[in-house]
């Protein structure tokens, strides 16, 4: 597809709930994001469904941020001629499916991550992808959307801190710390499928976003707290508290999880995920140790992040705080008020994301308009559950190193 398109893109997210929400209203906001990286030429783009198999939570999240219509079903999105892009946000043993169709259908898709709930899906889904090589089929990691993330990695890649050593990091939440949260998709099918792939699959990238590939994994240890949980009454958005019932289900895979790693550099991780983290809502964290120094990153401060090197004497070395502005990426043109240290948000990464997907669909696959670096392709997705697949595989007691396939 040509930049110099001028018919407007229509855009469709498929589920209305927690990050669902997220795309729709990063799709308003991609638009307003203004030249330099951000990239100019992006035709207007047409605000046109969203679909969720419960109708109100379409309705409402259609209304609130202002699409034409809502959906009932991702086969209404797949037959409709004025949808050319949608997003793909609902619970992951429904991703192969609708990629699929939607593939088919001639649209360009951006999946949530984990690109599927298996290996054997996801090798589908690119497959797919390849029968289509016109249309850009994308995987949503968001947290590479982060200005402080990237203003880190900047400094590794410019030889300032130098080569990643050792990566140290975790993802800690308390959704699933109250035995009484009502059961849902997230609490299905079997070890790997938990924890691991629904906040663990965040962390993986972000550690090879950081140091390369990831060669091998070892000493696993899965744990499962909560062995069986209410049914709710109604339906539930995202990790939502609700009315439940008298009946109960089994959890079918991990509360957390710990492993170790090598990547194809030789550097060593150290990973650590867990939903019932009391008090840590969204508790998402890494640091970094490297040929010249160190850094660190803290989700509850998206504005920031601290770095320690060698150019400060000795009496007063250390970490130093660096507050993230124009200087760093995606800040320049991609907020209202883009100056140092005015902050931001997890959802304007979702915002960043959306605009480099819509970017790549006018540009054309791999050629994106403006510097944005293109959303990860559904190989990419691929990729991360075979490591994922071998931090299972791990878990065998043995201790030996798994290799990623």
């Amino acid at each position: 597809m040509s930049a110099t398109r001028t018919r407007p893109l229509g855009v469709a997210v498929i589920g209305a709930g927690m990050a669902g929400r997220a795309h729709t209203a990063g799709y308003r906001a991609a638009t307003t994001l203004a030249g330099g990286p951000h990239g100019e030429g992006l035709p207007p783009v047409r605000l046109v469904a969203v679909a969720d198999a419960h109708a109100p939570f379409a309705q409402a999240a259609a209304a609130r941020y202002g699409y034409e219509r809502a959906e009932t079903s991702w086969q209404a999105i797949a037959e409709a001629d004025d949808v050319d892009a949608v997003s793909v946000v609902v619970a992951n043993h429904l991703h192969r499916e609708i990629v699929e169709g939607l593939l088919a259908a001639g649209k360009h898709v951006l999946c949530e991550k984990p690109l599927a709930p298996s290996v054997a899906d996801a090798e589908a889904m690119v497959a797919a992808a390849a029968a289509h090589p016109d249309q850009v089929a994308a995987v949503g990691f968001t947290f590479r959307r982060s200005p402080a993330i990237n203003g880190l990695r900047e400094q590794v890649l410019n030889g300032h801190l130098g080569q990643v050593r050792h990566f140290n990091g975790h993802y800690w939440c308390d959704y699933a710390a109250n035995p009484d949260a009502p059961i849902s998709w997230r609490y299905k099918g079997g070890l790997g499928s938990g924890a691991l792939a629904d906040i663990g699959s965040h962390l993986v990238d972000l550690g090879e976003f950081f140091c390369g590939p990831l060669e091998s994994v070892r000493g696993t240890v899965f744990s499962q707290v909560t062995a069986r949980r209410p049914k709710p009454v109604g339906a539930v958005v995202g990790h939502a508290m609700a009315e439940i019932g008298t009946e109960f289900e089994d959890v079918e895979n991990e509360d957390l999880v710990t492993f170790t790693a090598t990547f194809a550099n030789g550097a060593t991780g150290t990973f650590s995920v867990s939903r019932i983290a009391h008090g840590l809502p969204n508790g998402l964290g890494f640091e970094i140790f490297t040929e010249n120094g160190a850094g660190a990153f803290d989700l509850n401060r998206t504005g920031e992040f601290t770095i320690a090197d060698h150019t400060a004497p000795g009496a007063v070395s250390g970490y130093r705080q660096v507050l993230v502005g124009p200087a760093h990426p995606y800040v320049a043109g991609g907020l209202p008020m883009d100056f140092p240290s005015v902050g931001h948000g997890q959802n304007d990464f979702f915002t960043f994301q959306c605009r480099a997907f819509l970017n790549e669909i006018a540009g054309g696959v791999g050629t994106p308009i403006g510097d944005l670096p293109v959303v990860p392709p559904m190989a990419h997705g691929l990729h991360n559950l075979r490591v994922l697949e071998a931090v299972t595989k791990a878990a065998d007691g043995t201790g030996e190193p798994v290799p990623v396939d």
